[in-house]
């Protein structure tokens, strides 16, 4: 919806909001040349709890009470000391019915990682849409390709074949960088849709094709940072809209520094206040109204656009206290909205400290109110096992027993995003030298474990990349999104033979996923490797599936007396791929390098 502005106003923020939230408490952001002179009121006997001016006289900050006020229309008066007068209507909209109970995405679902700008072009007539800066040109790596959200719409079958059930799509908002544009994490408006990919409509059209196919819509929200070229920062409201040094100061990523009791004071400010880099100012979110200008954007984007979840980028790069508090505001407004954010760290222990009602965090009294993390170690551990042949006391196979034997650390491990690769990492099928056998293991991996898994673009139909080589490599144009690609992967006959045999692995799993109860909620018992053979069970109280990964390099023969435990009574076991079925009483015979995921009987 386009929201009439009136000439002294240039930006009106929210733009509009919506009626019976349970925070009634809504502030208004307006923009225009001098406009801390004029007094306000506001019409329908609404009650203003606040007028907040700042340093800057371009910027009003009007709180108002919403309370028992219903979906409509009414007007703010602006008056200044000469009488000037002139008005702004503002609307209130209805919600959607149980917005505030919405579901979200959770262990029964797959995320589907996609680069809007690198995965389908469906739009061609807004490849440059209103850019001021970088214009569609496909031929240079690091630019500007026209994929858009009409290239998404158009192939949701296509992902929805796949077995995902839930998309998430890199940054969507307005990016106006001179350069690498695309990636979209330097926003300069985040209350618009870049319009190289489309339109606020558009976005919300997305998210309503996808409930038509039973499928949920995840935004990529950005607390730590917005991009140089963002409206509001060529005119900051207050100096300490974002965080600033006497001179150019970059975060050292160490963000250990913010529970390490031995830290120094100085180490821990540039870790959190420090610049990510010189073209991504730091939000402040020590700011209260930084910090309320963020919870209400995202509010707006869940409530317009008809979100079913968040993933945060550099969630743990923000001010600790203020990104506690922007996650509960939302979770409090949406009870079962899940969150996952991007908590990049080394250890179990550093990343459970990020989850919901940690208790490593209680020790120093604080709770991030964050429902769910992104499980880093096994990204680590996958991009490393499957090339380990021999395992010894703590490679191959090992790496994920040991990664699962520390799961007692986070409140919630059935609710943590696992995955092999993303936008920011090297390609599975590059690390493993395209050998569809790792790639195989991989994906079993993350189909049949604890949590929520998610596949990156491509990698579906064996597409590579290098991130030595740069961003771009890892983030190339899927095949058949443009208009004149000579392959077209979105379909069964567009497929090379290579391709098929990634794409019909990888459908006929998660496909089968979809409806596994064990895999989705049930509990977990693995043994500990040997001869780089990992066995594991995911069982409840009607199904259990068995899982064998050999990842050494010959043939091994299995005894399961060993798994009697798991097994019980049980007599046989078909495997979900092949459909072979194996006699799971006395020994089992797996290939090299290969999985078997038996349904037992």
């Amino acid at each position: 919806m386009s929201v009439t502005l009136h000439a002294q106003i240039d930006k009106m923020e929210p733009p509009f909001w919506y009626a019976g939230m349970k925070n009634t408490e809504l502030q208004i952001l307006f923009y225009g040349k001098d406009i801390y002179q004029y007094q306000v009121s506001v019409s329908n006997g609404i009650k203003i709890s606040s007028v907040q001016k700042t340093e800057n006289p371009n910027y009003l900050f009007v709180t108002i009470d919403t309370k028992k006020v219903p979906a409509s229309n009414f007007l703010f008066t602006f008056k200044s000391k000469n009488k000037e007068t002139f008005t702004q209507k503002y609307s209130l909209k209805q919600r959607r019915e149980n917005s505030a109970q919405r579901k979200s995405f959770d262990s029964s679902d797959m995320m589907y990682l996609l680069m809007p700008d690198r995965f389908a072009n469906g739009n061609a007539n807004n490849d440059s849409e209103n850019s001021t800066q970088e214009k569609y040109n496909r031929d240079l790596p690091g630019g500007r390709h026209g994929g858009d959200i009409e290239g998404i719409i158009k192939n949701l079958d296509y992902i929805s074949s796949l077995g995902a059930t839930t998309i998430w799509s890199t940054p969507l908002c307005e990016d106006n960088d001179a350069k690498h544009s695309y990636h979209t994490y330097g926003q300069s408006d985040v209350y618009k849709i870049d319009p190289r990919y489309g339109t606020n409509a558009d976005y919300a059209r997305l998210a309503s094709e996808m409930h038509k196919r039973d499928m949920k819509l995840v935004m990529d929200y950005v607390t730590n940072h917005w991009g140089i070229e963002h409206w509001m920062i060529k005119d900051l409201p207050t100096k300490d809209w974002i965080n600033q040094f006497e001179k150019y100061t970059q975060t050292n990523h160490k963000r250990t520094v913010i529970h390490d009791i031995n830290a120094a004071e100085i180490d821990k400010k540039v870790a959190i206040d420090g610049w990510f880099v010189p073209s991504m100012p730091d939000l402040n979110l020590k700011n209260p109204l930084t910090l309320n200008y963020l919870i209400q954007n995202a509010i707006w984007w869940i409530e317009s656009a008809d979100l079913d979840g968040f993933r945060v980028d550099t969630y743990n790069y923000s001010d600790p206290a203020g990104i506690a508090t922007w996650t509960k505001s939302i979770t409090d407004e949406y009870p079962n909205f899940n969150i996952v954010g991007e908590v990049w760290m080394q250890s179990q222990a550093q990343m459970a400290y990020w989850q919901k009602d940690s208790k490593i965090a209680a020790i120093q009294d604080y709770n991030s109110n964050l429902p769910s993390v992104m499980d880093f170690t096994l990204y680590e551990g996958t991009a490393k096992a499957f090339n380990e042949d021999d395992a010894g006391w703590d490679k191959g196979v090992m790496r994920f027993y040991d990664n699962f034997s520390n799961d007692f650390l986070y409140p919630k491990p059935n609710n943590i995003l696992i995955f092999a690769e993303n936008h920011d990492t090297n390609r599975i099928n590059e690390t493993f030298g395209k050998d569809i056998r790792k790639y195989k293991m991989a994906m079993t991996i993350l189909a049949t474990v604890r949590g929520i898994p998610q596949l990156y673009y491509g990698s579906e139909i064996g597409m590579a990349g290098n991130k030595d080589k740069g961003d771009a490599d890892i983030r190339q144009d899927f095949p058949g999104g443009w208009n004149g690609d000579t392959n077209n992967a979105f379909t069964n006959s567009g497929r090379t033979a290579e391709q098929k045999q990634y794409f019909d692995f990888t459908s006929k799993l998660f496909n089968w996923r979809k409806t596994q109860t064990a895999i989705h909620t049930g509990k977990m018992t693995h043994y500990i490797p040997e001869n780089n053979v990992y066995v594991y069970f995911r069982y409840n109280n009607d199904e259990t599936v068995m899982v064998l990964m050999n990842n050494s390099t010959e043939t091994k023969t299995i005894k399961t007396d060993r798994f009697k435990e798991n097994i019980k009574n049980f007599k046989s076991g078909k495997d979900v791929i092949s459909e072979r079925t194996f006699d799971v009483n006395n020994e089992i015979k797996i290939e090299a390098k290969s999985v078997l995921i038996l349904e037992l009987k």
